[in-house]
């Protein structure tokens, strides 16, 4: 009876080991079948919840002191470009973030998120919507990404300017205040929220996407993720070695 017991034992964990072989041989080539990019781009802003205040001469909000976070239109970019990996539709998400070095606790939060790799382009310049939409031009080259995503807009300026330039820098197809995408083969389909409703796109790949708040609501982030997190890779740029001149057209007057 034992030894019946035991070649019982032997076959299940034979076939098991087969099945599970199999999942992964199977996984590893469909994963190979979708070797799709995404680079995802975010800023960090004053936190949502915080009481914003303006300096005495009234020259610029002050942020000393204040708490700051992922800008919400962002993390969902972020969400959504997980999801996609989930459904075996990209293969890598890469972050990547303008600011000092306080910008790197976001990259950290993206990445905890589900990003693969970050990338921080290291300045103490407050730079306009154009110089920033010039510098991850200089990013999207290197990286070649097939599809880009950031927020529609900042919380901090309301400008949702970036996205639209850096379309027109790369010269690629884009859908703004995205809500729904679907990839399908090389091409992708956007509904996007319009005054009069929404309105759907057909986009080839690569394509840049700004994401609206009813496309995704963001997963909370677990305390394991937040510690793989801190192994992930993050390479760092100095921003004037891409070149680009950060001196601005625009002048604050008055805040």
């Amino acid at each position: 009876m034992e030894r019946s017991v035991m070649k019982g034992k032997w076959w299940i964990n034979r076939y098991w080991k087969k099945q599970k072989g199999f999942w992964l041989i199977a996984f590893s080539k469909y994963m190979k079948e979708s070797p799709m990019k995404a680079l995802v781009c975010v800023k960090q802003v004053v936190d949502h919840n915080v009481r914003i205040r303006i300096k005495q001469d009234h020259s610029d909000v002050d942020i000393s002191d204040s708490k700051l976070s992922i800008n919400p239109f962002d993390e969902i970019a972020v969400e959504e470009a997980v999801r996609l990996k989930e459904r075996g539709l990209i293969s890598e998400i890469v972050v990547v973030s303008i600011g000092n070095t306080g910008v790197g606790d976001v990259l950290r939060t993206a990445l905890a998120a589900g990003a693969d790799r970050a990338i921080h382009i290291l300045t103490k310049n407050s730079l306009t919507p154009l110089i920033v939409a010039k510098t991850i031009t200089a990013i999207t080259r290197n990286e070649k990404p097939d599809i880009i995503l950031l927020g529609k807009q900042a919380i901090d300026d309301d400008c949702n300017q970036v996205g639209q330039m850096l379309a027109a820098l790369l010269d690629l197809p884009q859908a703004t205040n995205v809500s729904e995408i679907t990839i399908s083969d090389n091409s992708l389909t956007a509904v996007r929220e319009v005054d009069g409703g929404l309105e759907t796109l057909n986009l080839s790949l690569p394509a840049v996407l700004t994401t609206d708040l009813r496309l995704n609501t963001p997963r909370n982030i677990s305390l394991p993720n937040v510690i793989k997190a801190k192994k992930k890779p993050v390479k760092e740029i100095d921003f004037d070695s891409l070149g680009i001149n950060p001196s601005s057209r625009l002048t604050i007057i008055k805040v």
